[in-house]
């Protein structure tokens, strides 16, 4: 049952951290830490979605070139992306070359856009946050989804989102902090849970 892992830096951390430099980094700077702003919550909304299926490594390793491919995650420019993006995006060796999650992605900049008349994406995403946040000592104890990304799911589907399942969205959740589902006894686990 494997729980927190201590680094050569005495750090107890969550053990899919260790073994890779970028996991990491993401790990201690990034993942279950809240983000601000729409291209933010873009990014992460479509990362998710592309790394179904993936390692999150795979991602975080192609990163850098989706959000080249993607305009920074700038919703009204990827909103625009027609046929002819899709095609351009399919022959990107830098990204992940798959055309339902491309087509996804471009679908859910135009629903992003459409929900800033009703407070935004980050609104919409918060307003699913649970009350209660789980303490998972070891990854055996990892939810892959909850109440909460089932709702989440149904209702981004709801406004003309693509490729949310319940799955991805828990681990939006998670890597957004709207869950701290790092293990207790990791270093980054938020103090008091």
């Amino acid at each position: 049952m494997p729980g927190p892992v201590t680094g050569e830096d005495g750090l107890a951390r969550c053990p899919w951290a260790v073994g890779h430099p970028a996991n990491l980094a993401y790990h201690d700077t990034e993942w279950g830490l809240p983000i601000q702003g729409e291209s933010a919550w873009l990014e992460r909304l479509v990362l998710e979605g592309f790394q179904s299926g993936l390692s999150w490594l795979t991602i975080l390793n192609k990163r850098e070139r989706f959000r080249a491919a993607f305009a920074g995650f700038d919703a009204d420019t990827v909103a625009a992306y027609d046929e002819a993006d899709v095609e351009r995006l399919l022959g990107d060796a830098g990204i992940v070359r798959h055309r339902r999650k491309i087509e996804a992605a471009i679908t859910n900049a135009r629903a992003t856009v459409a929900l800033r008349g009703s407070g935004g994406l980050e609104d919409f995403v918060a307003g699913f946050r649970p009350d209660h946040h789980p303490a998972p000592r070891t990854t055996e104890e990892l939810a892959t989804t909850s109440p909460e990304s089932l709702a989440l799911s149904k209702a981004l589907k709801g406004v003309g989102f693509a490729f949310v399942g319940p799955t991805t969205m828990y681990a939006l959740m998670e890597a957004t902090g709207l869950v701290d589902d790092h293990l207790v006894g990791c270093h980054r686990r938020t103090a008091g849970t």
